[in-house]
């Protein structure tokens, strides 16, 4: 998080004078424009987000990653409907986060979005089996599904079933994290949110509950956003976005590719995020390799652009 100088109402001026603008990721699933979070402590103002930009596609599966203050959870709980932004724009499957009321965003917390924290404890109400958690949402938000089909579908694909009348202190903390992902699924929801799912759970542990949501991203088609410190999840998702200081600095794409032989593999490209300003953010890893601060040297090519230290000439071998 960084402090500013910058107003309020000029923040809120720049964020929203995209409104008479066509629409912004009309056709994505989430799609936030230029979202600001400020949170003033003691007089002071303290920006979470500046302006941030992020699109994810319906069925998508990806990660959210960056360093502890650069806004990760914030971003989450605004998603969430636990938080509402500052200015800016945030649409969730049809929702404008910033225009619901208080009975619109129970509703949607309760039917549009499923939510998974870090905290195994705190998923889950420890005087109920795994079964009636699982039951739980569904009976809040009067549902006439049919309850006992639908927690037995779920536990089952969490490879659960047996574990159905245990408590949660009966079950392991990997446990007790597929049964917070099966209670969040249990409405149907359009997007599932996790908050650091893995970060009290050993490396084996941890995979297995990834798997858990590769089953249901696959299965069920739900759409899934996963916070992450843990490299190994990062990896394994199509899509690994970076947020620094408040706004996506870049994403990891990948794909497989398959060579002569037959074999395949995984190919990852990084690419910097450009906002409709112009501005981009080049990973720092790049930018300390080469010593780049303050400014750098731009060039025009023909199919590129290039950047150099500002104390260095262009290069001419054409790299």
């Amino acid at each position: 998080m960084t402090t500013t100088d910058t107003t309020l109402e000029e923040l809120e001026r720049r964020a929203n004078a995209h409104r008479d603008r066509p629409s912004y990721g009309h056709d994505a699933l989430i799609a936030c424009d230029r979202l600001v979070r400020i949170f003033t402590t003691d007089g002071v103002e303290v920006q979470a987000l500046q302006g941030l930009d992020l699109l994810v596609k319906e069925g998508e599966l990806m990660a959210l990653v960056g360093a502890s203050g650069s806004g990760k959870s914030t971003l989450m709980n605004i998603l969430a409907g636990l938080d509402v932004p500052t200015a800016g724009a945030a649409r969730v499957a049809g929702c404008d986060l910033l225009a619901m009321t208080g009975k619109d965003r129970l509703r949607y917390r309760r039917e549009v979005v499923g939510f998974v924290w870090q905290q195994t404890a705190r998923n889950l109400l420890p005087y109920l089996t795994a079964a009636q958690n699982v039951a739980l949402p569904m009976q809040l938000a009067g549902s006439r599904k049919k309850k006992a089909e639908r927690v037995e579908e779920l536990l089952t694909m969490m490879d659960l079933a047996h574990c159905r009348d245990r408590r949660p202190h009966q079950l392991s903390g990997g446990q007790q994290q597929r049964v917070a992902i099966a209670v969040a699924l249990a409405n149907d929801p359009s997007v599932l949110l996790a908050d650091e799912p893995t970060g009290e759970l050993d490396s084996a542990t941890g995979e297995q509950v990834f798997a858990a949501f590769r089953r249901a991203n696959e299965e069920l088609g739900t759409s899934i956003v996963i916070v992450t410190h843990d490299q190994a999840v990062a990896s394994e998702v199509r899509r690994t976005v970076a947020i620094r200081d408040g706004r996506t600095s870049s994403e990891v794409l990948r794909r497989t590719e398959v060579d002569a032989e037959g074999q395949e593999s995984v190919v990852a490209r990084e690419y910097a995020m450009l906002d409709r300003a112009g501005r981009l953010q080049l990973p720092a890893d790049y930018t300390q390799a080469l010593g780049m601060e303050h400014r750098v040297a731009l060039e025009l090519e023909q199919d590129h652009i290039g950047v150099w230290p500002d104390d260095l000439e262009p290069r001419t071998d054409g790299s």
